[in-house]
């Protein structure tokens, strides 16, 4: 096999192309991040494995623990694609470059693939995203609020054949949000009504209480947090202005995501739009990482 990628992961297409030119130099990245020196079975946790002969398949291992044959891919995004991994690493350049996001029908265009083989890779990757958003913490200065995410009337869709109303009460799909100032932000489709129980739930899975200070505007249902956070309210109209009393950050936080539904996305269904969320999310968070590459593929392994 072929030495492995080390350093800082590409993000441009010609560093992918480079570092990585074909199956068998991507499998070797791959299994220097899951299994270092020390390649082990994803099915039975035994170290006993022998790598098959690359005449056979590359990158397919023996286990003499349980008797099974996997590869590296086993349990991962990557699992019984037919795609190459090549395109993968190209598909993730893509899509973690592309600020407001990018269509299925885009990416088949770049790849020369379907638009179906597009839309299956995109959702693999929106799904590790997902899976990262619940190990989030937040702390310090605070601040949290919704936003709601719907278009124009379509048929097969009850919340988008409601007259538009703007802000809360809406047909429109909720999603929470709280971000850290200069840190994290976690987001999530609300499935529920926006009562006090749930936006509490809500914030208290995100937020360590100890130490921090929550801002929001005048939404009463905030209110609920405290009993266990510290709770200012910024007074959009009238008031008398406080200093850091404010909720610039996810505001902007907000402005950002709904550029990517306007300018790529338009419309998608509500089942998938906690992967749309998740996607966005992951980005802001890998704002400053000049690595995000090489991080979203060691998360891949994390949390397979």
């Amino acid at each position: 096999m072929l030495e492995p990628v080390t350093g800082r992961l590409p993000m441009c297409l010609l560093e992918v192309f480079e570092k990585f030119p074909d199956q068998e130099a991507c499998i070797a990245h791959l299994e220097h991040i899951r299994f270092g020196d020390a390649p082990v079975c994803p099915l039975c946790g035994s170290h006993k494995v022998v790598r098959k002969s690359d005449s056979q398949r590359i990158g397919r291992w023996n286990c003499y623990g349980c008797g099974s044959s996997f590869n590296v891919l086993s349990g991962t995004l990557f699992q019984k694609t037919k795609i190459p991994l090549q395109k993968w690493f190209l598909a993730l350049s893509l899509i973690l470059d592309a600020k407001k996001s990018i269509s299925s029908y885009q990416l088949a265009r770049h790849l020369n693939i379907r638009q179906q083989a597009a839309w299956f890779m995109l959702q693999r990757i929106r799904s590790e995203m997902v899976a990262k958003q619940h190990t989030i913490r937040l702390q310090g200065i605070v601040e949290a609020d919704e936003s709601y995410i719907g278009g124009s009337p379509h048929t097969n869709d009850p919340i988008k054949t409601t007259k538009s109303i703007v802000g809360r009460g809406t047909p429109k799909l909720a999603v929470l949000g709280v971000v850290q100032r200069g840190g994290d932000v976690f987001a999530q489709v609300s499935g529920d009504r926006l009562t006090g129980e749930n936006i509490a739930k809500f914030i208290g899975k995100a937020v360590i209480p100890e130490g921090s200070h929550l801002i929001t505007d005048g939404f009463r249902s905030y209110n609920a947090v405290q009993s266990f956070l510290k709770h200012s309210v910024f007074k959009r109209y009238g008031g008398k202005f406080r200093r850091g009393i404010h909720t610039n950050t996810i505001e902007g936080f907000w402005a950002g995501f709904k550029r990517s539904w306007f300018g790529t996305h338009h419309w998608y269904k509500r089942k998938y739009a906690f992967l749309y969320v998740a996607e966005y999310c992951w980005k802001y968070n890998a704002r400053s990482n000049p690595d995000a590459f090489g991080t979203f593929l060691k998360d891949c392994f994390a949390f397979c």
